[in-house]
């Protein structure tokens, strides 16, 4: 069964099983928003990205100071940008998609990046693999699973293989950004890309080693322009 057909069986199901309530509040949904599992009062409490931003990485900057994130990047990742601040129930739909098994809710973080400047000219979508390991663990990847409503939302396709783990990382948490950088150097291989446009899709940015990463195994293996998308970003520490 084609996955969008899937999705709608899903969703026919949960609201023949269950009340239309939404997974955040807990509150009933209005009639207009029945299929969705976020209320729009709740996406309302997401905090939008604010301009200025880095053309680069997409941080907020002060224009007298510059960009604290992306000066030593190298070549190969363009542009990143991210919709929502990773705080407050933000931070919780997250958790929710990565750890409880609410994988629709990527439909609700879909919908929030469509208009993502990234996301502009039209290219493949690739999301951002997991280890052999946590897919286990998580039974889905929930990069591929926010890809793959961003593709059925802009009619883009989706190539989740074209980006595969070479060898498994340790978690990012708690690494310090040169931990990271060091953790993920080498972590991917691409294929299939050549000469194309590719948007790299993730669920959080933090400081980008790890889109970065996977941009040069992408630019190696012949794409022609590689950018990235997340739903939240980390709230980075003022230094």
């Amino acid at each position: 069964m084609p996955f969008a057909s899937m999705v709608r069986h899903v969703v026919a199901l949960e609201r023949w099983a269950l009340p239309a309530e939404c997974l955040l509040c807990r509150e009933a949904m209005p009639a207009i928003a029945a299929e969705e599992l976020v209320c729009p009062l709740c996406r309302s409490r997401w905090r939008r990205i604010p301009e200025p931003l880095c053309p680069r990485c997409g941080q907020p900057v002060m224009r007298e100071v510059g960009c604290r994130i992306c000066p030593d990047w190298p070549d190969g990742l363009l542009g990143v940008r991210s919709a929502v601040w990773l705080d407050g129930n933000a931070r919780e739909l997250v958790h929710r998609l990565k750890y409880e098994g609410w994988w629709r809710a990527a439909d609700a973080m879909a919908c929030t990046m469509r208009d993502l400047t990234s996301l502009s000219p039209p290219g493949l979508l690739v999301p951002l693999p997991l280890s052999a390991k946590r897919l286990k663990e998580r039974g889905y990847n929930q990069a591929e699973r926010i890809a793959s409503a961003l593709g059925r939302l802009r009619g883009w396709s989706v190539r989740p293989e074209a980006l595969v783990r070479r060898r498994d990382t340790r978690t990012q948490t708690a690494l310090t950004p040169e931990e990271r950088r060091a953790n993920v150097e080498g972590a991917f291989g691409a294929r299939g890309v050549r000469g194309q446009r590719v948007v790299v899709v993730d669920d959080v940015f933090t400081t980008g080693a790890t889109l970065v990463s996977a941009a040069m195994a992408l630019r190696e293996a012949g794409a022609k322009v590689v950018e990235a998308v997340t739903f939240a970003r980390a709230v980075l520490p003022v230094r």
